[in-house]
């Protein structure tokens, strides 16, 4: 039951990061990191994150944003199985 509790919280909190990176980004304020953004994403934010992408139209065409949702995908998704 943590497990799903904390996959819930760490992809809500990815999702709001892109969210606010997004409008950080638009109003030509201080952006939060790449490396962060990564981060949260490999830790198992990766799904909201790849929601927040499409929702906001965010990191989108970076290649290495890409590459790494995919390894994060794969990632989290071998982690769900082991804990099932």
């Amino acid at each position: 039951m943590n497990f799903i509790a904390y996959f819930i919280i760490i992809n809500f909190l990815s999702l709001l990061l892109c969210f606010l990176d997004k409008k950080f980004a638009i109003k030509n304020k201080r952006r939060i990191s790449e490396k962060t953004l990564l981060f949260v994403s490999v830790i198992g934010g990766c799904f909201g994150f790849l929601l927040g992408m499409h929702l906001f139209h965010h990191k989108t065409k970076k290649i290495k944003f890409k590459l790494v949702y995919i390894f994060s995908i794969i990632w989290v998704l071998l982690l769900i199985i082991y804990n099932a």
